[in-house]
C-alpha cells in the first residue's frame, strides 16, 4: 500500500511576503499527484505544521489553514506537527501501520527543512520513499538559490544509503 503526504502547503508558509520558487507550478504539480491519488485509492495525507510561537502557523489560525487552491477533501487525513519531523511526536507512523502503509510519496514543502527531514525519517523507519522531484519547494537563502537547493537535495536523496532506495521522480513519471 502506497500513500502520499502532502507537507507544509499551508497559507502561513506561503502567503504574504513568503516567497517559494516556482510555488504556482508546485501547487499544481501537487493537485495532480493528488487527484491521481484519489483515482488510484492511494490515502492522502495533509502534514500541516503548528507553532505556538508563530503567529502565521499557529494551531487554528488563517495560516494554519492548508491553500485554498490545494485538492484538499474532509476525508484526507491530517497530521498535526510542531518541528521538521513530521514522524516527531504525531500518529504519522501509526496511522500509515493502521493503513498497511510501506510505501510513500512525499511532496510540499519546504525542501531543506519539513520535506528533507521527513524523507529521511521515513526512510530510516523503513518505508519506501519516492520524493516527486518538481512537486516540493523552499524559499531564496542568503547563500544558495532556491532551484539550486531543490535540485541539490533531488541529488542527495537519489544518491543516499537507506534501507530502501530513496525514488526521485517528476511528476509525469508518477501519475503516468
Amino acid at each position: 500500500m502506497t500513500a502520499l503526504l502532502v507537507i507544509d502547503m499551508q497559507r502561513g508558509v506561503f502567503e504574504g511576503n513568503k516567497k517559494r520558487f516556482d510555488s504556482a507550478n508546485i501547487i499544481e504539480r501537487i493537485n495532480l499527484l493528488i487527484d491521481y491519488a484519489r483515482v488510484k485509492n492511494i490515502p492522502v495525507f495533509f502534514i500541516r505544521h503548528n507553532t505556538p510561537t508563530e503567529e502565521d502557523l499557529k494551531y487554528g489560525s488563517d495560516g494554519w489553514q492548508v491553500l485554498p487552491a490545494m485538492h484538499k477533501k474532509d476525508s484526507d487525513i491530517a497530521v498535526e506537527k510542531t518541528c521538521c519531523d513530521s514522524f516527531c511526536k504525531t500518529d504519522l507512523e501509526e496511522q500509515l501501520n493502521k493503513l498497511g502503509v510501506k510505501k510513500l510519496i512525499v511532496a510540499g514543502c519546504c525542501t531543506d527543512f519539513c520535506v528533507d527531514t521527513t524523507v529521511r525519517e521515513a526512510a530510516s523507519r523503513g518505508f519506501e520513499v519516492t520524493v516527486v522531484s518538481d512537486a516540493h519547494t523552499t524559499a531564496e537563502k542568503p547563500y544558495l538559490e532556491a532551484k539550486i537547493i531543490i535540485e541539490h537535495h533531488n541529488y542527495v536523496w537519489s544518491e543516499m544509503e537507506t534501507l530502501h532506495p530513496i525514488n526521485v521522480r517528476p511528476t509525469a513519471e508518477i501519475i503516468k
